[in-house]
C-alpha cells in the first residue's frame, strides 16, 4: 500500500478495522505528536506493532499539538507528520486527530490494545479505563524515554544560537 493511502479519516479506519476483525486480526492503537521523528518514535511504534496484527497510529493535529506542547510546536505540519509515520513499515493506518486525547478514537475503533510509550505505565495510561470498559487491554512499548523531540528542538536552537 502506498504511504499516502495509509493516511485516512477515522470513519475509513473504523471500516478497515471491521474488515480486519472479520479476518481474525487484532488491532493496536498508538498515538502521539511525532514531531521531528527520532529513534524513540520508531522503537515505540515497532513495539506497538509487535502487540497486534495491525497498527493504527493517531497523530495529533497542529492545533492539539500547540495546546499540548506550546505555541512553538509543531515544527512539522500535521499532514507531513502523518505521512512520515505512514511511511514506516510497522504502520498499517494513520489518522490525524484534533482532540486533547484519543478517547473518541478508542470508542469508535475499539482497538484490542492501546499502546503508549515508556513514559507511562499500564496503570497511568489516561485512556486505560475507556479501553478496559469494552474488554481491551493497555500496554507500554518502546525503549526507555531517552529520546525527546523537545530536548532535540532545544539542542538545535541552542546550537543555532552559538553559530
Amino acid at each position: 500500500m502506498r504511504t499516502l493511502d495509509k493516511v485516512q479519516r477515522l470513519a475509513e479506519v473504523v471500516e478497515q478495522r471491521e474488515r480486519w476483525r472479520a479476518e481474525g486480526k487484532t488491532v493496536a492503537l498508538a498515538n502521539g505528536v511525532f514531531d521531528l521523528i527520532h529513534v524513540g518514535h520508531v522503537r515505540y511504534l515497532e513495539g506497538a506493532k509487535e502487540l497486534a496484527d495491525c497498527l493504527v497510529v493517531a497523530v495529533n493535529s497542529d492545533a492539539s499539538t500547540r495546546a499540548y506542547k506550546g505555541p512553538g510546536r509543531p515544527h512539522i505540519p500535521e499532514g507531513e507528520r502523518a505521512e512520515l509515520v505512514a511511511a514506516l513499515a510497522c504502520t498499517d493506518r494513520v489518522m490525524v486527530f484534533d482532540e486533547p486525547n484519543v478517547r473518541n478514537i478508542i470508542r469508535a475503533l475499539k482497538p484490542d490494545v492501546h499502546v503508549k510509550g515508556t513514559d507511562y505505565t499500564p496503570g497511568t495510561i489516561p485512556e486505560g479505563d475507556e479501553v478496559r470498559a469494552y474488554g481491551g487491554r493497555v500496554a507500554v512499548a518502546g525503549d526507555p524515554k531517552n529520546h525527546s523531540t523537545t530536548e532535540l528542538s532545544q539542542r538545535l536552537q541552542a546550537e543555532r544560537g552559538t553559530k
